[in-house]
């Protein structure tokens, strides 16, 4: 019986060793400099192990905060969980970073990856359901993109990210400016006039520049004709024959050949 005990105790012993209290696998990074700890996270990084890099990265700002690679890991968490496919926490984490360190100098790169996250993801979308009724798209993801673009391009003019910022926000803008069209056409269609009109408005108001002000236009003549407001009607076909005195839609209407998102 005592052999059965002393072999019980070093067994207990041994499994005691590789393992933590209730059997969580011990912490190999204990006892590793901040140095070690950024470089095996940026090693993850590079190889895609993103869980990974983000646990290093945690690790490193939790046992060394002041340290010089602290706030650069906070940098690094919010890339990695943008490459790992979690916007959600890929944005909580660039917003935690801006409010900590609002004068930080990368804090430019963090406004230009938030605007990414969004961006990316709306264009996910477009890319891979580009079937699903536009009209169904929820186009906030586009527009808290837009916001971190234009916050970019008015509080850093000379960073290095802002031209790329600028060239995305024009492709925001149609974006958003289709979507706002697509819902006035599915309206019109339907024969609810006064709700295409207001997302026609809503849009011509908003996007001046968009290409889809033109199809807003005529949805707006259009819909006021259904309404009987022929003052209105004549209002904005005025000015849709100033901006497009050769718009195709006085020919073909509201009927397209091919589905929006195909002519972007």
């Amino acid at each position: 019986m005592r052999s059965l005990a002393v072999i019980a105790a070093l067994l207990t012993a041994t499994l005691l060793g590789g393992c933590g209290i209730f059997g969580e696998p011990k912490d190999e990074t204990v006892g590793w400099s901040p140095n070690k700890l950024y470089t095996t996270a940026k090693e993850a990084l590079g190889e895609g192990n993103y869980d990974n890099a983000v646990k290093y990265f945690e690790k490193l700002e939790a046992r060394y905060p002041y340290g010089r690679y602290a706030q650069q890991a906070q940098v690094e968490i919010a890339y990695a969980y943008w490459k790992a496919q979690e916007p959600a926490s890929a944005l909580a984490a660039c917003d935690r970073f801006i409010k900590l360190h609002p004068n930080h100098p990368n804090v430019d790169y963090v406004y230009y990856l938030k605007g990414l996250i969004g961006f990316n993801e709306d264009l996910g979308i477009l890319g891979h359901v580009s079937m699903q009724d536009p009209t169904e798209r929820d186009p906030k993801s586009a527009k808290e993109s837009f916001d971190a673009f234009k916050e970019l391009a008015l509080r850093f003019p000379d960073s290095k990210y802002t031209p790329d910022a600028i060239a995305r926000m024009k492709y925001l803008v149609n974006a958003l400016a289709s979507h706002e069209v697509h819902v006035a056409r599915y309206y019109m269609k339907r024969g609810a006039y006064l709700a295409a009109v207001n997302r026609a408005q809503f849009a011509v108001t908003n996007y001046t520049d968009a290409p889809a002000i033109e199809e807003a236009l005529f949805i707006m003549v259009k819909g006021y004709d259904n309404l009987g407001l022929n003052d209105l009607r004549d209002d904005a076909e005025r000015v849709m024959r100033k901006n497009f005195p050769k718009s195709e839609y006085y020919v073909r209407g509201l009927n397209r050949k091919e589905p929006w998102w195909k002519l972007w």
